[in-house]
């Protein structure tokens, strides 16, 4: 996905218009920045307005999710779910603050790579959302607009995935299928994935130390730790996908920094549809847990770097709440997502700045399909040149 954009003739970036508040914060930073840092998510909601397009563009996206008859299906859904989750976001403050939080640590990021990578600087950061804007061809014009010699995709799960990660790329690629004049002289480059970086898991370990702080003494060594990561439909895993694995290795890195402290579980959240997704769920493993006798559990949403509507919705309210009350659970805690947490943004630093240092452009793995991959977007790009 989205290798012809490494390529030395990579067609560049296009440029931006929406989002005026967006791009006033980012602006006032840097007028022309060496390296621009793409920081690359799914995005979410700043209100309540936004939320039936949000909905419909991931319902219509087949690289996040497959559906019979997709362009009538999806549109559907789309209408019909808006209400429950307008809702949702009503309960947790109107809106996402996934973009405060990404628009956040991308400034601290570039705050420490500048001191740490004299030579690549200036940096900037922009936040490039798929489903929300500011949406990531929005972004790319705006990119392309500052001129930088470098630019860096940067995505912001740690663990890759197709329907994630890899729908970012994708769109990026589709983007510059169609807009060819952007940055022929730029130095393109992409992070891809960094879920075993060790301050990434000392950062987990850290959150985890601090909720396991606020239980009893004597109940706190019992305490179950369910590593809750957004589940996968099955087919996508019997592709290759290489996401489960990925979350894997970053919980027993995590488990590493806490000296396997507690007994723990890696659980699956947010399944949507009738399709058979990764299991156990999060909500049925607390309740398996209970009716074994466990009354104590912390959440740790080990796939996402900041707090937005899973965590603070569906692990705050719908686990921590009310799944707590409904089976009689002593304590369900949640550890916090990386946030502004100083290991991350040393981690993420480390990352960009190592990835910068080296050279390479791309991460091999980045390049190989999956081994059942059905995909013609992944089938259609190469780096050839």
């Amino acid at each position: 996905m989205l290798k012809n954009l490494l390529a030395s003739k990579a067609s560049a970036l296009a440029a931006l218009g929406t989002q005026s508040r967006y791009f006033s914060m980012q602006s006032v930073k840097y007028s022309k920045p060496r390296t621009a840092i793409v920081m690359l998510n799914m995005g979410g909601p700043q209100n309540t307005d936004q939320v039936h397009d949000y909905l419909l563009r991931i319902m219509t996206d087949r690289d996040m999710i497959q559906l019979p008859v997709q362009s009538k299906l999806g549109p559907w859904i789309a209408k019909r779910r808006t209400p429950e989750v307008q809702k949702k976001y009503a309960e947790i403050g109107g809106g996402s603050p996934i973009f405060k939080w990404t628009n956040l640590q991308g400034e601290l990021l570039c705050k420490q790579l500048d001191k740490v990578s004299p030579e690549t600087a200036p940096h900037k950061h922009y936040v490039a959302f798929r489903y929300v804007t500011p949406l990531t061809e929005d972004t790319l014009k705006q990119v392309e607009a500052d001129q930088p010699e470098r630019v860096v995709l940067f995505s912001q799960y740690p663990q890759y995935s197709c329907a994630t990660s890899g729908s970012s790329f994708n769109a990026i690629f589709t983007h510059y299928k169609t807009n060819t004049n952007g940055l022929p002289n730029a130095k393109w480059s992409i992070i891809d994935r960094w879920g075993t970086h060790p301050l990434l898991a000392r950062t987990f370990a850290d959150n985890i130390r601090k909720e396991l702080e606020k239980f009893p003494a004597e109940k706190r060594k019992d305490v179950i730790i369910l590593f809750s990561a957004h589940s996968l439909p099955l087919r996508a895993v019997n592709r290759g996908d290489a996401y489960p694995s990925e979350v894997g290795a970053t919980v027993q890195n995590v488990m590493g920094e806490l000296n396997y402290c507690n007994p723990y579980c890696l659980v699956w959240q947010s399944k949507v549809g009738p399709l058979p997704w990764l299991e156990p769920f999060t909500e049925n493993a607390i309740k398996g847990y209970v009716k074994q006798g466990k009354k104590n559990f912390i959440l740790v949403p080990i796939a996402f770097v900041n707090e937005h509507i899973e965590t603070l919705h569906e692990l705050d309210i719908e686990y921590c709440q009310e799944l707590a009350h409904e089976v009689g659970a002593e304590k369900i805690g949640r550890a916090a997502a990386p946030n502004d947490h100083p290991l991350f943004i040393e981690a993420m630093t480390d990352v960009v700045s190592s990835h910068l240092k080296n050279g390479s452009r791309v991460n091999p793995k980045f390049l190989l399909r999956c081994p059942s991959c059905i995909n013609e977007k992944c089938g259609t790009t190469s780096l050839e040149d």
